[in-house]
């Protein structure tokens, strides 16, 4: 089932693309959570006008393209977001939200499926993704993802929020396991249980016919003596 995103989704693809998913998975995740609208012809058509509008706006040359590289690793970037204690995003920053933020603030377009960037941003801090401009030119953005209404904190203090996010992550993760090992022994047990109960069944009816054979042959004898 063809299907427009209308979010970034891990795995599936970006904002604004055309994908091909399976049906049960576009109609019982995708559209009711609006991460996605059906695949209408002119939503298509129109999407792939803006594709075409965007290209104009990228570089053309490998010259072009080297001009544009001091213009983007001279700007930091800020996204100011919100975030938990430790530093965690409530949601994440995306390669669309990457790509959106340099053209408004550079008025450069690139391609948001260029960037170095394997998972959403999901950490306050300093990051740098790189990005290709064109064949054999890439630029380095530099990201300051900013605790909303704050700034960032110095970089001892993040280090030591990632380490304290981390232990919570593999604490969790721990409790996780743990929860699954007594999941999977509660269930060991119970079949444990089961499993006699199953085995008498065969083997008392051997035994019944025996039983009922041998006092048979004894009786013969006893008939012929009276």
């Amino acid at each position: 089932m063809q299907v427009i995103l209308r979010e970034d989704v891990e795995k599936v693809g970006l904002r604004g693309e055309l994908v091909d998913v399976a049906a049960g998975f576009a109609r019982n995740y995708l559209l009711p959570r609006r991460l996605a609208e059906p695949a209408a012809p002119g939503r298509v058509a129109e999407l792939e006008k803006l594709a075409a509008s965007r290209a104009r706006h990228e570089a053309q040359s490998f010259e072009q393209a080297q001009s544009l590289v001091q213009k983007l690793e001279a700007a930091e970037l800020r996204f100011d977001v919100q975030a938990g204690e430790t530093g965690t995003l409530f949601g994440s920053v995306t390669a669309t939200e990457i790509a959106d933020r340099v053209w408004e603030t550079q008025r450069v377009r690139i391609d948001r499926r260029k960037l170095d960037l394997p998972e959403s941003i999901k950490r306050i801090g300093r990051y740098e993704i790189p990005v290709e401009l064109f064949a054999d030119v890439t630029a380095t953005l530099r990201l300051a993802i900013v605790p909303e209404g704050g700034e960032l904190p110095p970089e001892e203090e993040l280090q030591a929020l990632d380490q304290v996010a981390a232990a919570e992550e593999a604490a969790a993760a721990a409790e996780a396991e743990k929860a699954r090992a007594a999941a999977e022994a509660a269930t060991e047990a119970a079949v444990a249980e089961v499993e006699p109960e199953g085995e008498e069944q065969p083997s008392d009816e051997p035994s019944g016919q025996g039983a009922s054979t041998e006092p048979a042959a004894e009786a013969q004898p006893e008939t012929e003596e009276s």
